[in-house]
């Protein structure tokens, strides 16, 4: 029996499609290469799944509950630690270029969809990258103004979205 596959189409249609296709298991596609997939939003075109909450949330089914936690990133190695545990996968903290990637600059409060990304804050989040002239710092993008800064130092606290790359 011959395997059917969507790579054809390439990725971005391929997440149309199956978005219809399994609509009552994916969920609709509301971009062209975001799927919300239970309690990830799949990337189809950069092949990463997303956190729907932020650290310190957790999806309820329809939306996230409880407070975004704000974390340092001496705190990560464990946070990362406990969500492969308990989530399954490869969790790391996004590039600044991914996570620029989920800003919506005509979605307010917070400048993310809030039908993929349901309650996340108008605050800044990390990424796990340094700017290369300031590399004791990492890069943050921030949800409530829509821009990317590479000023805060590892001890400050911000929120925190984790990230896995797909294998599929």
């Amino acid at each position: 029996m011959r395997r059917f596959s969507l790579r054809h189409l390439g990725r971005g249609r391929a997440a149309m499609l199956a978005a219809a296709i399994w609509g009552g298991i994916a969920g609709q596609a509301l971009a062209a290469d975001l799927v919300p997939w239970g309690n990830v939003v799949r990337d189809m075109d950069n092949r990463i799944d997303w956190l729907r909450c932020a650290v310190g949330q957790r999806w309820n089914g329809d939306t996230c509950l409880g407070e975004a936690l704000r974390l340092n990133h001496d705190a990560m190695p464990q946070v990362i630690a406990q969500a492969n545990q308990q989530l399954g996968g490869r969790w790391r903290l996004p590039t600044r270029r991914e996570l620029e990637g989920l800003l919506c600059q005509t979605c307010r409060p917070a400048r993310i969809d809030p039908r993929l990304f349901p309650a996340t804050p108008a605050t800044s989040f990390w990424t796990g990258q340094r700017p290369l002239l300031s590399p004791r710092n990492y890069w943050s993008v921030n949800f409530l103004i829509g821009h990317s800064y590479g000023r805060f130092f590892p001890q400050h606290e911000l929120a925190v979205r984790l990230v896995r790359d797909r294998r599929d």
